[in-house]
């Protein structure tokens, strides 16, 4: 509900998650862009009508500004007057209005959560909503069972305990040198993917993704330790065990001290996003507006982006935290390329276009050796649609290709029923397409993949198709391998094309199970 900025593809439809129905931008007038924002926060005018002061707003006083031009909305317990935002904000009024004069926390999480409202509308500010303080729990109890055991069925909520996973459990153990820390998910399609680590000084965060449930360890150590650490998945039975090195050989008492929300299932629309800043390593040109950029996460932190989710980029700009969403892809389709190859639990790859005229692409560009803030995951795109899958069709337009390179990596190398990859790559000129000389080197390689490259204004030398994506450049090129063979058809690109294709998919008797749209 929230600067929605250009590239942006919020909750119900981002860039990695299914398209449905969603949310479209609207056209905005000249000088009502997300940096002319900027600029209207730091000239020092009153944006509240209450000549900087906070006040306390009751519900009574909240329902009463419901219009406009006197549009207050509450997010989190903190209320904002967002009509001088009205103009600007790239959703539309009518989208703000949905929340005027009420609590909007829920229709703002599932629009785009990830955005921060706080410094985007500190301006804003009214003040906060006139409710009781929640209660916060006394942990003191559970430190006295030096934070072992089964997770409290109070930290549950009935729905999770009828319908959720079984419950989460933790315990530790140590040698002179050595802590380990044992999670039992009670799950068996854990792995790498599902377990991120992040220590710094002496708290230690431990997130577990557990179907659509976090479960979180959140602990200040009794003792210092070593950056390093290892992560060890046992998929047989769901235990994941981290290994934190001491800094000093002796034996601990207890583990540590519990830190909010720790030894929680949390429903992870529920959850709130954390971010560690990471390293800028290099960035080298792509195609002549596109860079792939190189970050390397902290010593401290264990984090693999699952295929077809995505995280969170965030910088400072002007003094305003500005949020972007992007798709990790692999450092390159074929290892050869990237001598020595990275280890990929340390490093994470973004293909990113720069906008000359945009706000944040621009400024991740200018950095140098810098570091920039990188989300926890995000997404819904489940790696059970590989299973059995025998034919697999991509449809890309533009940087709708990042999601489907690690698609492609893991069809060719981890799907032993597939019998075929396709993709159909939509661009404006040959000069505008990611990583060709890869895509054309690895189907010679591996005679499973086909590719072909459409054109929307090629030169008059082109021999390849070109047009934009219709009937009867997808009926040709959706043929199945057998008449009853398993299909997944992934489809990504900006919204009129992946909206397009959505329909035409439709038309060509493909079910919703065998479609998977992500939008930018």
């Amino acid at each position: 509900m929230l600067n929605v900025p250009s590239q942006s593809f919020p909750a119900p439809r981002s860039q990695q998650r299914v398209a449905s129905g969603g949310r479209s931008k609207v056209p905005l007038k000249q000088g009502r862009s997300l940096m002319d924002w900027i600029r209207l926060t730091k000239s020092g005018k009153d944006l509240t009508g209450l000549k900087g002061r906070l006040i306390e707003v009751t519900e009574e006083e909240l329902k009463k500004h419901n219009k406009k031009d006197d549009c207050w909305i509450c997010i989190r317990g903190f209320v904002y007057n967002v009509s001088p935002y009205m103009e600007y904000h790239p959703g539309g009024e009518d989208e703000l209005m949905r929340a005027a004069g009420s609590d909007g926390t829920e229709l703002f999480d599932q629009v785009h959560r990830w955005v921060n409202y706080e410094s985007m509308l500190k301006e804003c500010l009214v003040g906060r909503m006139a409710i009781k303080p929640a209660v916060l729990k006394d942990y003191r109890e559970e430190e006295k069972k030096v934070l072992n055991g089964m997770l409290p069925k109070s930290q549950v909520t009935d729905t999770l305990a009828k319908e959720g996973p079984s419950y989460p459990s933790y315990d530790w153990f140590q040698t002179d040198s050595l802590v380990t820390i044992a999670i039992y998910t009670k799950q068996k399609d854990i792995n790498l993917d599902s377990i991120i680590v992040d220590h710094q000084n002496d708290s230690f965060r431990a997130e577990t993704i557990i179907k659509d449930c976090l479960y979180l360890i959140h602990i200040g150590l009794s003792h210092e330790v070593q950056e390093d650490f290892s992560v060890r998945v046992v998929e047989s039975v769901g235990k994941i065990e981290i290994v934190l090195q001491k800094k000093e050989n002796t034996s601990w008492d207890f583990l540590g001290h519990p830190l909010k929300n720790h030894n929680s299932l949390i429903p992870r629309k529920d959850t709130g996003l954390y971010y560690r800043k990471c390293q800028l390593i290099s960035k080298e040109d792509v195609t002549h507006d596109t860079r792939l950029f190189c970050l390397m996460l902290p010593p401290s932190t264990h984090l693999q982006v699952p295929i077809g989710q995505h995280v969170y980029l965030k910088l400072p700009i002007t003094g305003t935290e500005i949020v972007k969403p992007y798709t990790p892809v692999s450092g390159s389709l074929l290892s050869e390329f990237k001598e020595p190859v990275l280890p990929n639990n340390k490093y994470i790859y973004f293909l990113i276009k720069i906008y000359p005229t945009g706000l944040f692409t621009p400024e991740l560009d200018r950095l140098q050796i810098d570091f920039v803030s990188v989300s926890s995951p995000e997404g819904n795109f489940k790696i059970s649609k590989f299973q059995e899958l025998e034919d697999l069709f991509l449809l890309a337009a533009g940087t709708g290709f990042t999601p489907m390179v690690k698609i492609l990596n893991y069809a060719l190398t981890d799907i032993p029923s597939l019998r075929k990859v396709k993709l159909m790559f939509f661009n404006k000129t040959e000069d505008d397409i990611i990583w060709r000389s890869q895509l054309e080197k690895l189907a010679f390689k591996d005679k499973r993949l086909d590719v072909e490259f459409v054109l929307s204004a090629p030169i008059s030398e082109w021999n390849g198709k070109q047009g934009h994506i219709s009937p009867a450049l997808l009926s040709e090129f959706l043929k199945r391998n057998l008449d009853k063979s398993k299909v997944l058809v992934c489809i990504c690109g900006p919204v009129p094309f992946t909206e397009q294709g959505v329909r035409l998919l439709h038309d060509l008797n493909f079910s919703k199970n065998e479609i998977h749209s992500f939008t930018a």
